[in-house]
């Protein structure tokens, strides 16, 4: 299928499970991934109105970026990022979702050339030892310590829901990051404002809406995946 209509059935979902949940369409951003799929596929997204991309490793970003020259993209680095490679693409993105330590948080913050970089904070709210990201509790005193970072803006928490068909346990994780989410919003910082919710991906977006997401990651249900493996 194209991904114009990968992108029409994704958006009945979503306008689906706003139903359910009394949002809005208009309040879900979502996110073309094209870490499996070459710059053809990537442009055919932006050419259909999709003009968020995200990629997960500096090298796919610094590729899709040399071919892909229109100024209505925004820019999205999703995956965990070296302290060594945050030279190479902070100031070449709009978003960074994965901030999960106060190393990475401080070289962000000496690299970063003019302006914030809009990050959200990785939570591990499931507990895998496979993923990244701060425990729950971890995460108070974390934007505790990004206080005096004039480069970076905590715009809102990330998470992964476990790779399970048990709707009931992904549901519980994403509902858990809202309530952090909604933690941190009530304190009310200028340097972390904390209104967004980036969770979801192919196979649980409409539970991530349902649940507050307000950004959502998806890449084999819209762009496919032909480059996986290589």
């Amino acid at each position: 299928m194209t991904v114009k209509e990968n992108f029409r059935n994704i958006n009945e979902k979503i306008k689906e499970a706003c139903q359910h949940s009394g949002r809005s369409p208009e309040d879900i951003t979502v996110l073309a991934v094209t870490k499996y799929v070459g710059i053809d596929r990537a442009q055919e997204a932006v050419d259909c109105g999709i003009t968020n991309l995200a990629e997960n490793r500096k090298e796919g970003l610094l590729e899709k970026q040399e071919a892909i020259h229109d100024d209505r993209v925004i820019w999205h680095l999703i995956g965990t990022l070296q302290t060594r490679k945050v030279k190479d693409v902070v100031n070449r993105i709009d978003y960074f979702h994965a901030l999960d330590r106060l190393k990475l948080a401080k070289e962000i913050n000496k690299r970063m050339t003019a302006g914030k970089l809009k990050c959200f904070v990785e939570v591990n709210i499931s507990g895998e030892e496979t993923k990244h990201g701060l425990k729950k509790e971890e995460l108070d005193s974390f934007i505790d310590a990004l206080k005096d970072f004039e480069h970076i803006q905590i715009v809102g928490l990330m998470t992964m829901a476990p790779n399970t068909a048990d709707s009931g346990l992904i549901r519980n994780v994403f509902r858990e990051l809202r309530v952090c989410r909604d933690r941190i919003k009530n304190r009310g910082l200028d340097y972390a404002p904390c209104t967004e919710l980036s969770m979801g991906m192919s196979h649980d977006f409409p539970i991530a809406v349902e649940e507050g997401a307000t950004f959502i990651r998806i890449g084999t249900a819209l762009v496919g995946n032909d480059l996986k493996g290589s």
